[in-house]
């Protein structure tokens, strides 16, 4: 359940870029005067946690505008592409594997001013069927490593899975939800 009102009806477009859309309307304040707001859109985005060769796969990317960070393999959804389809289409297009076991992990709005979704899959068993086919604008390569080193990327600021971090830290300092995650992750 999302915390944000939906976009108003009479919001109107200002600006359309490659990435992200500007919205504006006019928004009556608690005093009776009226104020411009504005809100972002974009795409809805996807990570995957893929559990494969005894492990989890971690990148290490670079993009043009960027030094290098670490990410799960995941990416924007295309239009008219739902999340889990967008999360397998990353997934190949990144690493060349594929699965038959997935499942919503969960589902974040990550920013207050944005209107966006980003959705994290597990993806279990993975096996590679295919070649990668990067973007012209990704330069990438994969790693298996193991859960005790998946819970440590929490630490890393060069880690790109701002959404999980907690769910992360939470596995590291509770034996339970340590347990549950790495069951969730197939792992047990």
């Amino acid at each position: 359940m999302s915390w944000r009102k939906p976009m108003p009806p009479e919001a109107t477009l200002v600006f359309k870029g490659v990435i992200f859309e500007v919205w504006q309307w006019e928004q009556q304040m608690y005093d009776g005067t009226t104020a411009t707001f504005e809100r972002l859109r974009r795409a809805d985005a996807t990570q995957v946690i893929l559990v494969s060769e005894g492990g989890i796969m971690v990148q290490e990317q670079y993009q043009p505008d960027t030094d290098m960070f670490l990410s799960l393999p995941g990416g924007r959804c295309e239009a008219g592409e739902d999340s889990l389809e967008g999360a397998k289409r990353e997934l190949m297009e990144e690493s060349g594997y594929t699965s038959d076991d997935w499942e919503l992990f969960q589902t974040d709005e990550p920013a207050g001013k944005i209107e966006w979704k980003n959705y994290t899959y597990i993806a279990r068993n993975g096996v590679k069927a295919g070649d990668v086919a990067h973007d012209a604008g990704e330069k990438m390569t994969h790693r298996f490593i193991s859960f005790d080193d998946f819970l440590l990327l929490a630490d890393d600021p060069n880690f790109r899975g701002n959404t999980l971090v907690p769910t992360m830290l939470r596995a590291r300092l509770d034996a339970e939800k340590r347990d549950d995650l790495k069951h969730r992750l197939g792992l047990a």
